[in-house]
């Protein structure tokens, strides 16, 4: 509609996405006077998604009880997928030389371990369709505690690659639903600044496993990892059943429609007289924390399993849906590359670095992870705000992309930390070489994230399930062959071309923000989803 965004050329074009989001008490411009606002410094803002009036609506749940929910799952995400995906990355020269096996071979654990996340990814996005994410969430900490039950016991090659496997089945409900929990219970205006510490969660927490790992692994042994891993589970199992309820709800289509507004600014049909007639229809009691700890609380569509297990791949028939996913996960599985070689790298000459020593490198990207997100954060949704206000009052899901820019840094630490490396330069430099690759990692994945949840709201469950099932795959595909590929021709040229290829990601963004609203249009005039039963009409 504006700031480089094009507008779709039709003026009674319904873009969903493309909704109200801020007003001044002078714009007479839309009827909005009926609708719910946020409060204090956000008493300007229209929320959105329109909340009903059901206490029991994820929506109005009480803010505090938000940010229980999130962090529990965000320890959850720690423990199932950043810590257990990693666990044995700066330990891969120990287990090498105990099991007398090449090091190639105890990459292939992670790898097999990712292998079995990305295969699974369908059927958890299925389940959470069907029943609802609380009872995924359970199931994966349960198949990560019974697989590092075994990992603690193992004392050969075939038990601890039973031992990954089984941990393989819970990395995909936090890896994926996790975003979606985001748009589930937050405001456009909030998403932001969760989706980035997601995004922190699930890629800068990694680096910050191997470096207690390594140390670990140096004065316990590797058992340990396993052993303390085991209690951090238990625990989680009992904060989820407790304080996660179910946050998939059942929303009239009529509320996600309330603020949306054609292509030259009209506000759409449904008025708010019409939502608050709906919405005091009933009176809901809210339910008890006892109704709450139910692990299945119905189910929240009516489409078959089977339909629900493809409905993932068919989502990549939505050109832009596909674009985030291969955008994010080849970014992520940048940094998990370089996570791949550490070892191989820093353990023999000329650096001799020690199990521990080689965990502390991680502090380089952790570091770096750290502020990228933290800044994210911070800049995300303001910056939507402002746009939108700029806008008009407008608020386009491209309004989150401009930040990608920054991710430029992905490649500028990639080409560091490869040359560097091969030149055997100065190992602090190299780790910030790292560091500053997950800076600009975070500029991507975030932003992406969010404006995926934004302008695909109603199939966002989808993509970040084919998300997680391309970067694991990737990640198998890596365990095969980063650690010959290093060997054999050297860090500068496997990292040189990462760097590269994370330019060219970045590059693409500009092209999303300029037509991603004309795409939204076009989608939502032939949706293939909708066309087939597996979804209803887009909305935020």
């Amino acid at each position: 509609m504006g700031l480089g965004v094009l507008g779709t050329g039709s003026s009674d074009a319904i873009v969903p996405g493309t909704v109200i989001l801020t007003q001044n008490t002078s714009d007479t411009s839309h009827d909005t006077a009926n609708f719910k606002h946020g409060t204090g410094k956000h008493r300007d803002i229209l929320l959105n998604p329109q909340p009903s009036n059901d206490p029991n609506d994820p929506l109005n749940w009480p803010y505090y009880q938000k940010v229980v929910v999130v962090a529990v799952i965000i320890y959850g995400s720690s423990l199932c997928a950043a810590v257990a995906g990693p666990l044995l990355n700066a330990s891969l020269f120990v287990l090498s030389t105990e099991f007398e096996r090449p090091i190639a071979d105890f990459t292939v654990l992670s790898g097999y371990q990712l292998l079995v996340a990305a295969a699974s990814g369908p059927f958890v996005s299925a389940f959470a369709r069907k029943y609802g994410k609380r009872p995924s969430f359970l199931f994966a900490t349960l198949f990560c505690l019974i697989g590092t039950i075994i990992g603690s016991v193992s004392t050969n090659y075939n038990t601890l690659l039973a031992s990954r496997i089984i941990q393989g089945l819970s990395i995909a409900a936090y890896e994926s639903l996790v975003y979606t929990l985001v748009g589930d219970i937050f405001f456009v205006h909030e998403r932001g600044l969760y989706s980035a510490v997601m995004s922190f969660t699930l890629t800068c927490v990694s680096n910050l496993s191997s470096v207690v790992a390594g140390r670990i692994t140096n004065d316990l042994g590797w058992h340990y990892l396993f052993h303390i891993l085991n209690a951090c589970l238990g625990l989680q199992l009992i904060l989820t059943f407790l304080f996660v309820p179910e946050s998939s709800y059942v929303r009239d289509p009529t509320m996600s429609a309330a603020l949306q507004i054609t292509d030259q600014g009209e506000k759409n049909a449904t008025t708010s007289g019409e939502i608050q007639h709906i919405e005091s229809v009933t009176q809901i009691p809210r339910k008890s924390f006892w109704q709450n700890l139910a692990v299945f609380t119905g189910t929240y569509t009516d489409e078959s399993l089977f339909r629900l297990v493809v409905a993932p791949f068919v989502s990549c028939l939505n050109i832009v849906a596909l674009w985030t996913v291969i955008v994010t996960g080849a970014a992520t599985s940048f940094y998990v590359a370089v996570a791949f070689t550490i070892a191989q790298l820093f353990s023999p000459p000329p650096y001799l670095l020690t199990t521990a020593e080689v965990g502390y490198v991680s502090l380089g990207p952790f570091i770096g992870g750290v502020l990228g997100c933290v800044t994210v954060a911070i800049l995300l949704d303001p910056l939507t705000v402002w746009l939108s206000k700029r806008n008009g009052g407008i608020y386009e899901p491209e309004f989150r992309l401009p930040l990608v820019a920054i991710g430029v840094l992905c490649g500028a630490g990639a080409f560091g930390f490869g040359g560097l490396a091969a030149a055997q330069a100065n190992i602090y430099v190299i780790a910030f070489m790292w560091g500053l690759m997950l800076f600009g990692i975070s500029f991507i994945v975030g932003p992406c994230s969010a404006y995926a949840i934004d302008a695909y709201r109603s199939i966002s469950d989808e993509i970040f399930i084919v998300n997680i099932m391309f970067k694991n795959f990737l990640f198998y595909g890596y365990s095969y062959f980063i650690n010959n590929w290093t060997a054999s021709a050297g860090p500068a040229p496997v990292f040189y071309t990462f760097g590269g290829i994370s330019f060219g990601l970045v590059a693409s963004a500009g092209v999303v923000y300029v037509f991603g609203k004309r795409y939204r249009a076009f989608w939502n005039r032939h949706n293939i989803m909708e066309k087939l039963g597996m979804e209803g009409r887009l909305g935020t």
